[in-house]
């Protein structure tokens, strides 16, 4: 391609950086796909972003698939194209989104693993008063009780948290904010953890989770101490933070129904994205016709 049409990326990055804020890890992954875009357009003799056609981003799709790249990957990958094929409509240089009702190849959708209330409930009995199993404690219990993601309980600040109203307030995907219920459990780990955390803070570090030093508690240090205490708790199967998540979305779809509710409370944008937690709520459900309808149960 010509040097003008690589130039143009490069300003894509800069306002995907300084208007929209997206982080550093989506502007490299929307770097290597743009970089993969170009290639194409020079194996295929595309010059300019006009001359780039709906057929020839269809192909792109295509020789991705067949180069190996899942399908979840080249749908990234099709987004990057889209949001950088719309900059360039903003900017004049065309007139209309040719990568629009291009889509990726569907793949095999893979159920998230969660844990089971009892398990849930075996795995937050935390035992000892010692500073970091309290802190442990209450951040465990607020990962389950508010399906936070682990981003949004790094970044947890004291103003935060309004125990009168018993909700904390996050900052999600987008730089989009929400505000959820805290549960009874979690409220109380987190009143113990509050009274610890004011004799290792010194300064005006408002983060909810800090470690012995003070400072907060990275994102490393959480996944540690999680899979810390399953082990220790006896469980057996590797659990992250995000585990929590899930669970918590499986377990109050399981009760409810309500699945627009709990898209709130995970902060969806789309639907389609809780819906997932509807197929775990089928598999429940299908457990239990096996095992108890007379038709259905298998022999001893």
């Amino acid at each position: 391609m010509n040097p003008a049409a690589v130039e143009q990326i490069g300003r894509f990055r800069q306002y995907l950086a300084k208007e929209r804020r997206l982080s550093a890890h989506t502007d490299s992954n929307y770097t290597r796909d743009l970089t993969a875009l170009t290639r194409f357009c020079s194996q295929q003799g595309i010059a300019d972003w006009p001359a780039l056609e709906h057929a020839q981003v269809r192909l792109f799709a295509a020789r991705s698939h067949a180069a190996g790249l899942a399908p979840r990957s080249i749908q990234r990958r099709l987004s990057a194209v889209r949001s950088f094929l719309n900059f360039l409509i903003r900017e004049g240089i065309l007139k209309q989104n040719c990568a629009v009702d291009v889509r990726a190849p569907k793949g095999q959708r893979r159920l998230p693993v969660t844990l089971d209330a009892d398990t849930m409930g075996r795995l937050l009995e935390i035992p000892g008063a010692e500073p970091l199993a309290i802190r442990d404690r209450a951040l465990m219990e607020l990962l389950y009780s508010s399906g936070l993601r682990l981003a949004e309980l790094v970044g947890l600040n004291l103003p935060d948290l309004n125990v009168a109203d018993r909700t904390v307030r996050v900052l999600g995907k987008g730089s989009k904010t929400r505000v959820v219920p805290v549960g009874r459990k979690a409220l109380v780990a987190l009143g113990e953890w509050l009274n610890v955390r004011r004799d290792l803070v010194q300064g005006g570090n408002d983060a909810v989770f800090v470690g012995n030093s003070g400072r907060r508690l990275g994102a490393r240090a959480i996944q540690k101490r999680v899979e810390y205490w399953a082990v220790r708790q006896g469980l057996p199967m590797h659990v992250h933070p995000h585990l929590f998540r899930h669970s918590f979305a499986s377990h109050l779809l399981e009760s409810s129904g309500e699945l627009r509710a709990v898209q709130e409370l995970l902060g969806h944008a789309d639907i389609a994205t809780t819906q997932v937690y509807t197929h775990l709520d089928f598999q429940h459900l299908a457990r239990i016709y096996d095992a108890s309808h007379p038709r259905a149960r298998r022999k001893a």
